[in-house]
């Protein structure tokens, strides 16, 4: 009741807004405006801003709609011409810090280094050199393994738990069946280079910025390995044809997918509507030998407030409620992995209809340590370019290991560093 009381008291109060402008105070209505990307299809956003307005019925949200594939650039554009959008969603790390190091966000520092910033996973990787923040994370995937209990099921075979990349591989074996259409495989590697490349870097501590690449080696031995037993999708099939990694899960074409938790609520959306019938579950992303707990990748998702924000103290006030417990609840409730941890926010998600319940989904949902899917600095951009190129010629043979990795070092080093 008491927080209740608060909040709705909170929600009268005048908003004090410190811009370019100087202090000022903003009574009344106010129209909020949030850059985000592909609202019809991204449910979270249009989740948060109804309740976000419930528990403030004086500000609106009014969103400004951007494509995804122009979403970076345009909002380079608008923050570089003075645009007055209020919040900014941080689509990428690399954004964040692109924009941050440019002064066109407001410095949040105080928020982010309070009690309930202490909560939100990912937030290490917004502060700056300069021990400020200019961003909170609102929403943090990382990835996990999903596995289809029929197919494993039909093979015999027991789920995976705590699996070595080496079991990983012997266990997708048994799980291939089928020839042609009718071709089922023990798993399927989608085409990104995060799947080699950003495991490798998260278990073995190796710094994909760092231009020494040789701990790729035994993830890419990994990968080819699959591939030559036949027991995923050849890699240069999966790119020709355009092969989604959802619709090889949910068709029952694959046995197992490492991908992130972003998935999971498109899979319980598809599963409402009948259009799989996967049964599915989570385990853990398969580890080293010799590893202690789980360790996986992941990325967040942050919210930002314009340095020329127009509403400058109702965004601040948007950007905390998105990654507070009651934003967390707000997104959790479509199947969102929220940036805010709590025992509460992780009951709730395992209460969602069509959510697995068993204690290895429940182990998997709660890794040991999540490393970043990528670094960010101002080197990002090029080095990524060089990485995933060379990952291709890996994958579809065009290079041996040891060849390409001695290239992504070389191309690092001359037109990089």
């Amino acid at each position: 009741m008491l927080a209740a009381a608060a909040l709705a008291m909170a929600a009268t109060l005048p908003l004090t807004a410190c811009g370019s402008g100087g202090d000022e105070t903003e009574s009344g209505p106010v129209e909020l405006t949030v850059a985000v990307w592909s609202l019809a299809s991204t449910p979270e956003f249009q989740t948060l801003f109804d309740a976000f307005h419930q528990a403030n019925p004086d500000i609106t949200v009014k969103p400004v709609d951007i494509l995804a594939a122009d979403y970076p650039t345009k909002v380079t554009t608008m923050l570089a011409g003075g645009d007055t959008t209020d919040v900014i969603t941080m689509k990428t790390l690399a954004d964040y810090v692109r924009f941050a190091g440019r002064g066109q966000l407001k410095d949040i520092t105080a928020a982010a280094t309070s009690a309930e910033g202490g909560k939100l996973a990912g937030l290490d990787q917004y502060k700056q050199e300069s021990d400020k923040y200019y961003a909170l994370p609102y929403r943090q995937d990382f990835w996990v393994l999903y596995y289809n209990k029929k197919i494993f099921d039909a093979a015999g075979q027991p789920y995976p738990t705590n699996l070595t990349w080496d079991q990983y591989v012997e266990l997708a074996k048994k799980l291939t069946s089928g020839t042609g259409e009718k071709k089922v495989y023990g798993a399927y590697q989608h085409t990104w280079r995060s799947i080699v490349q950003a495991i490798s870097a998260a278990q073995t501590g190796g710094d994909q910025l760092g231009g020494d690449y040789k701990f790729f080696a035994d993830q890419y031995k990994t990968a080819l390995a699959l591939q030559e037993a036949g027991a995923t999708l050849d890699f240069g099939t999966a790119v020709t044809q355009k092969t989604g990694y959802a619709s090889m899960f949910e068709s029952g074409k694959t046995a197992m997918l490492p991908m992130g938790t972003w998935y999971i609520a498109k899979i319980l959306s598809e599963k409402k509507k009948g259009t799989t019938d996967a049964d599915w579950a989570i385990a853990p992303m398969p580890q080293r030998p010799g590893a202690t707990g789980v360790t996986t990748f992941g990325a967040p998702t942050a919210f930002a407030v314009n340095k020329k924000a127009k509403h400058a103290a109702a965004a601040q006030k948007f950007v905390e409620f998105a990654s507070s417990l009651a934003g967390a609840k707000a997104i959790t409730g479509i199947g969102v992995v929220p940036a805010y941890q709590s025992d509460e926010i992780r009951q709730q998600y395992f209460t969602l209809p069509g959510m697995p319940t068993d204690d290895l989904s429940k182990k998997a949902f709660a890794p040991e340590k999540v490393n970043p899917e990528m670094p960010v600095s101002d080197k990002t951009a090029k080095i990524d370019t060089i990485l995933n190129e060379e990952h291709q010629l890996i994958m579809t043979k065009q290079k041996a290991i040891e060849d390409a990795i001695k290239e992504m070092e070389s191309r690092v080093k001359s037109e990089v560093n």
